[in-house]
């Protein structure tokens, strides 16, 4: 009858019926724990050894359990499992070969895949799927083109992983949708670039035959600090040209106020810093382009040739 409890500990106190017929407790001992409430049923298959509210941890077991025993963890959830950041939905995400094994549950999203199942798994006793394939199946099928590449860029600035990886991947998933677009990004950021506003900055550049700026150069600013700026040009009068990208969380009041301290402390006689949003490098680039050229950025070689 304890036979259960090894199981249970590593599964943050989540069993499936199938785990626990396999585990040899009777139907009988499981009615009996749920009658008395020491255990609670969340879905028809799946149980947990508490009764109040489910942790996050437990609410991924209960939906990967739910989806039956090739399931595992896909898309936002996992890589929220793998350290994402900045990226929160309420809904568990489980990649499944086949949704319509099980009964539908609230809060619970199967995303189908033909792909096999074992070559997506990463290594851990919660199954989660690796995090590359993880961001390129949830990029590929994205309504948004932005917040697809949005994410790539996030996994690759958060350190979860390099473009190098997830370019392999692109290959090994093939095929996939919007695999060149996934491709020309991923080059762009293994240039160098950490953010979808850099990207933007290095493809206005080369739209409109500016020299390609150096990015995350290390500066320290006036109170010590270390800084990573995003990017930057060396002019030809040996001043430097700074531009940091503003996404739009720069535009709630304590980052603003954080970003013009920051502008404040690494401007200097011979460096200037600029800003501009991603908004304006979207929608506006030849704007920016212009204002960069009138302070001095230099056209790229080929262009300057032209």
């Amino acid at each position: 009858m304890d036979s259960w409890r090894a199981l249970a500990d590593q599964q943050a106190g989540v069993l499936s019926w199938r785990q626990l017929a396999e585990l040899g407790v009777s139907r009988g001992v499981i009615r009996h724990k749920l009658a008395s409430e020491r255990w609670r049923r969340r879905t028809e298959s799946v149980l947990t050894t508490t009764t109040g509210p489910l942790s996050p941890e437990q609410e991924r077991w209960v939906a990967v359990l739910h989806c039956g025993p090739d399931a595992m963890l896909g898309g936002l959830t996992a890589l929220a499992v793998h350290g994402l950041t900045g990226w929160t939905r309420d809904e568990v995400t489980v990649i499944v070969a086949n949704p319509d094994s099980f009964q539908h549950v609230d809060g619970i999203r199967p995303f189908r895949t033909r792909r096999p199942l074992e070559r997506l798994r990463g290594p851990g006793a919660l199954p989660c799927c690796r995090v590359e394939p993880a961001a390129l199946l949830w990029a590929a099928h994205e309504r948004n083109p932005r917040s697809a590449a949005g994410l790539l860029a996030a996994v690759v600035q958060q350190r979860l992983t390099n473009a190098t990886s997830l370019l392999t991947w692109v290959d090994a998933l093939r095929p996939l949708r919007r695999a060149a677009d996934f491709r020309a990004l991923l080059r762009d950021i293994e240039g160098g670039s950490e953010s979808l506003g850099e990207v933007d900055v290095v493809r206005m550049c080369r739209a409109y035959g500016l020299a390609l700026p150096a990015r995350q150069r290390a500066r320290t600013d006036r109170s010590g600090r270390r800084r990573y700026t995003d990017c930057e040009w060396d002019l030809p009068d040996g001043r430097t040209l700074v531009l940091e990208v503003d996404g739009a969380f720069h535009l709630e009041v304590g980052q603003y106020t954080e970003d013009v301290r920051r502008q404040r402390g690494l401007t200097r006689p011979d460096r200037i810093v600029v800003r501009a949003t991603t908004d304006e490098l979207r929608r506006e680039p030849w704007v920016v382009a212009g204002d960069l050229v009138a302070l001095g950025v230099p056209r790229a070689p080929d262009a300057a040739a032209g």
